[in-house]
């Protein structure tokens, strides 16, 4: 098991920008199983990767969440954590069990909000918004007969197997992101 603790200290007051979301949580990440069955291996690492991004966003504030990477980039953290949590519902909510469940963060005339639209958002909620939908997804892939179970898309089948493969990869690349945005931002580096 693997864990990053945030920094120790007073919970800072003042304006919503200064407040840390994510101070005294501790994000601990489970190294997958070296042997498992597919489903279990598929889903392990889904939420190593899951708890990769939480860990990189571990003690930050709300002003550095929003911090983007270099301009014209509208890559930032919080971005990061609205976009995933938009995958998750569309794969999970949207495709695999076929609900109503409308993007949160973007729109027809706005693609990119979920990048572009960080400055006033409420970071607790996208933080919330995000575990809400992880854990839906969790729900939704333990109630699945099988990996061999579809959702459409597009007029286009998509087992589940796929689905949990492409999210470990969306992830995967996202938190190579992070990676790069968490050591920009203060120097902490790790895989």
């Amino acid at each position: 098991m693997l864990s990053a603790t945030a920094p120790a200290g007073p919970i800072p007051t003042g304006t919503a920008s200064g407040l840390r979301h994510t101070v005294g949580m501790t994000t601990e990440r489970t190294e997958p199983p070296l042997e498992a069955d597919e489903r279990d291996m598929l889903t392990a690492w889904l939420d190593f990767h899951r708890d990769t991004l939480a860990w990189k966003c571990d003690g930050l504030t709300d002003d550095q969440l929003r911090q983007r990477s270099v301009p014209p980039s509208s890559l930032s953290l919080l971005g990061l954590v609205r976009h995933m949590a938009e995958v998750e519902r569309s794969w999970f909510r949207r495709v695999l069990d076929g609900e109503d469940a409308p993007p949160r963060y973007y729109t027809d005339a706005n693609p990119d909000g979920e990048f572009d639209d960080v400055d006033a958002a409420d970071v607790a909620e996208a933080f919330a918004a995000w575990r809400a939908d992880c854990e839906r997804a969790r729900e939704l892939v333990a109630a699945a007969p099988s990996l061999d179970a579809t959702g459409e898309r597009r007029r286009e089948r998509f087992s589940l197997r796929w689905i949990l493969v492409h999210m470990i990869e969306e992830y995967a690349r996202h938190n190579g992101h992070a990676d790069l945005l968490r050591e920009r931002i203060d120097g902490v580096v790790g895989d």
